[in-house]
């Protein structure tokens, strides 16, 4: 007998705005420092909104958008923050715990 798996995509699970607004603040948190779990997020919560309606938002085509925000993409900073204000999101700076050097 041979097990059929479907394909687990978070973006299914982003029913509402505070859906979208936790993951993305807990991938931010979780990200390993190189912006990996930062671009997944934003990918899920613009294809479980609409990626089309995101590129009008932002001014940038659609399939760069999928380029950018995929597994193998490399955004530039510009295009996240263009991505995440477009997305009713937003960066907030707060100590690490980890001391500056005085």
């Amino acid at each position: 007998m041979t097990e059929k798996f479907s394909h687990w995509d978070s973006a299914d699970y982003l029913q509402t705005e505070q859906d979208c607004i936790d993951y993305f603040a807990i991938c931010v948190e979780e990200d390993p420092g190189d912006g990996s779990l930062i671009r997944r997020a934003l990918g899920s919560i613009a294809r479980a909104r609409s990626m089309t309606q995101l590129a009008r938002d932002t001014g940038l085509a659609r399939e760069g958008l999928y380029k950018a925000l995929s597994d193998d993409g490399n955004p530039t900073f510009t295009t996240i923050l263009k991505v995440i204000h477009a997305l009713g999101l937003k960066l907030a700076i707060q100590p690490s715990g980890h001391a500056c050097p005085d």
